[in-house]
């Protein structure tokens, strides 16, 4: 088996951004995340729940959000997108647990992810990835326009490369997570 190293950071390719706190009651950074926010077929006890987050510290002007999740650990040359959530009004600075279901705050929508849905997709690195624990890029970004200008239609990369405009700030929680 040939072994692949773990990816860069893939935010440090990116325009450098003031950055924010991202906390959870659920997952900690750097720490791995439990098996209940995993993919359903990552083993007993997966349920695929969006783990709780909160943010603070934000730039004033701040009129929306955008939260992802991103593994840059997946055996693909574009990591792996697990949840993109966009347009959350500036009044809201949390998602409860399980809001990747669908609960998702009045004006916000979430596009598909690289699962092929709209809803929150867990980790589940493939058995033997010779990488070991994949990161979850857990970003929340701030938006200094109450929409970011994107539909549901929007690929993830169309996201991203929006954000790289008109993010103010970015906060980030990187949990873990291996088979």
């Amino acid at each position: 088996m040939l072994e692949r190293p773990q990816a860069e950071d893939p935010y440090a390719k990116l325009p450098r951004l003031p950055s924010f706190s991202v906390t959870s009651t659920d997952v900690t950074d750097g720490a791995p995340m439990p098996i209940k926010f995993a993919f359903g077929d990552a083993g007993d006890g997966a349920e695929n729940l969006s783990p709780q987050l909160s943010w603070s510290g934000f730039p004033d002007d701040t009129q929306s959000f955008v939260v992802s999740c991103y593994d840059p650990d997946a055996p693909t040359p574009s990591g792996f997108w697990h949840w993109i959530v966009v347009d959350i009004p500036a009044s809201v600075t949390s998602l409860a647990t399980g809001a990747g279901a669908g609960s998702l705050p009045s004006g916000a929508f979430a596009i598909k992810s690289d699962w092929g849905t709209s809803e929150y997709g867990g980790p589940l690195p493939p058995e033997g990835d010779p990488v070991g624990p994949h990161r979850y890029y857990f970003a929340v970004h701030a938006v200094r326009e109450a929409t970011l200008g994107v539909d549901a239609s929007a690929s993830p990369a169309f996201v991203a490369f929006n954000l790289a405009f008109k993010a103010s700030a970015r906060g980030l929680l990187v949990p873990t997570f291996a088979r």
